[in-house]
């Protein structure tokens, strides 16, 4: 089995159908058959394959869908009419857990594909296998044969493909056609609901019935079905349908006189003197604290000492305290300050790492001129004694016979220098020590030393007690002399005596 996946090239895509039976992974093989899998995933993309049918199944064979209709008849491909078949040499029926195109005939190929349950070698180069189930959901995979069937090959409950889900898209550029319709967008249609007719003429007072409908149709049109009271209602003269307070004046208006108002009514049980002074006073330390803030000063010392030593609405002071008046714009103002503070902090900072750049571009720069003075220093004999050698190699001429003459008029020239030498210093006698302690680079002097080795007589035995440096010494630890020396008497030695004793007595 192993084999069979070595054989198959790497899968690229892959799918997650969940089915009646449960889940099945899917791996596609985008690179080998890319029609049919880019056909396979615009449609798991669009929604296609939801709540279609298992309509076929052949035991032991395969399992076919994909058809929405789910006769085995219908189905479409995305490009709009059947596309061709895709074969490659390395996919093969081989195995089951196969996914393939499903047709009628040569390149007939639209949406519907079937799963095999074993090796098919029959359907080999007639179907495009273009997928593989994976993992354990091979099992969920072969429950799809356990469905009961008719003779036709058509399960009798048949399983279902519920959602497609694309884990792994290896084409980009895909992007489904039609939108699905979310639920939220889906209007429900209202039902007209039909208004009722009341009959009258079933009631004893149906007449007096009659009469007050149609006055209260009337009201409704005039006030828009608005809530109404007995002083609409009735026809008392007690009853008048004026509101007392105007609702047309200005609410600012309202709030100006609020305190007039109060103040003359005799009736008002909710607001004493002491409290509307208490108001006044705290309206007033209000625009205080407001006026200190906009203009960036601290609480004067007045404002602390008039401070009310109790306050009835703590939550509404604090809020009072937050908000003043103009606080946004002195917010949006005070941000862009810390902008252009922060703005004008990152500028100084590029200004210096570009300033600390240079100058270390500068030291460096610095450091390669005078590595390179230096070592153009150093390096000036040697250049131009390898200029000198340059110029001595392009004298030299080609192989052949020129060259042949060349060398041989070098080594006269040689010969007749080493024999100059030797005549020279014949006629002055040996070279002194004045001579032999001069620079080696003295190309003479060389030519004119003699060699003169040592003669050595033949030694016959040489004496024992003088060493000289040559000398080589020998020491064997078994040798009698050495034992003796050590004080040591071998059994070796007593044995011999006494062997030499009897033969003496012989």
């Amino acid at each position: 089995m192993s084999n069979v996946y070595i054989q198959e090239p790497p899968t690229t895509g892959k799918i997650l159908m969940k089915t009646s039976v449960g889940d099945i992974e899917i791996e596609l093989w985008a690179k080998e058959t890319p029609k049919a899998c880019r056909n396979f995933i615009q449609l798991c993309m669009e929604n296609y394959y939801d709540n279609t049918i298992f309509h076929r199944v052949v035991k032991g064979f395969i399992v076919q869908g994909g058809d929405p209709t789910g006769t085995g008849e219908g189905g479409e491909s995305i490009y709009g009419s059947p596309f061709k078949d895709e074969f490659h040499t390395r996919l093969r029926f081989c195995r089951r857990g196969l996914l393939a195109m499903a047709n009628a005939d040569k390149d007939d190929n639209g949406s519907q594909f079937f799963f095999t349950f074993a090796a098919t070698p029959e359907l080999q180069n007639k179907h495009t296998i273009f997928g593989k189930v994976i993992g354990e959901t091979l099992y969920n995979m072969l429950k799809l044969e356990e469905a009961l069937v008719d003779e036709n090959d058509r399960p009798i409950y048949p399983q279902k493909i519920l959602k497609t889900e694309i884990l792994n898209n290896p084409f980009v550029d895909i992007s489904p056609r039609i939108e699905s319709k979310k639920k939220s967008d889906v209007k429900e249609t209202k039902k007209e609901k039909k208004a009722g007719v009341k009959n009258f003429k079933l009631l004893s007072f149906g007449e007096e019935a009659e009469e007050d409908e149609e006055e209260s149709a009337i009201l409704n049109k005039q006030l828009n079905n608005k809530a109404k009271s007995a002083h609409d209602r009735l026809s008392d003269p007690k009853l008048s349908s004026q509101p007392v307070i105007d609702n047309t004046e200005p609410p600012n208006k309202k709030l100006k006189e609020c305190d007039d108002v109060d103040s003359e009514s005799d009736n008002n049980t909710f607001q004493s003197s002491e409290t509307i002074a208490a108001i006044a006073k705290e309206k007033t330390e209000i625009t205080e604290r407001i006026k200190n803030k906009l203009k960036g000063g601290k609480k004067t010392s007045d404002s602390k000492e008039t401070e009310p030593t109790k306050v009835t609405n703590n939550d509404n002071v604090e809020e009072e305290e937050e908000y003043y008046f103009g606080k946004e714009r002195y917010e949006e103002r005070k941000r862009k300050m810390n902008a252009i503070k922060k703005e004008i902090r990152d500028l100084k900072r590029t200004v210096q790492n570009e300033k600390k750049e240079k100058e270390a571009d500068k030291k460096l720069e610095d450091d390669k001129q005078e590595q390179k003075r230096k070592q153009s220093e150093i390096l000036k004999d040697y250049l131009q004694t390898q200029e000198e050698y340059k110029k001595a190699k392009q004298k030299i001429p080609a192989k052949g016979k020129t060259r042949e003459d060349f060398t041989l008029n070098l080594l006269n020239k040689f010969k007749n220098k080493l024999q100059d030498t030797k005549e020279c210093t014949k006629g002055n006698g040996n070279t002194t020590k004045e001579e032999e302690s001069k620079d080696d680079g003295d190309d003479e002097l060389w030519m004119a030393h003699i060699l003169h080795c040592k003669e050595k007589a033949p030694v016959l035995a040489k004496d024992a007690s003088t060493k000289d440096d040559d000398w080589f010494e020998i020491y064997d630890p078994r040798n009698p002399l050495n034992k003796r020396r050590r004080g040591e008497t071998t059994n070796g030695s007593r044995d011999s005596k006494k062997d030499r004793y009897h033969s003496r007595r012989k």
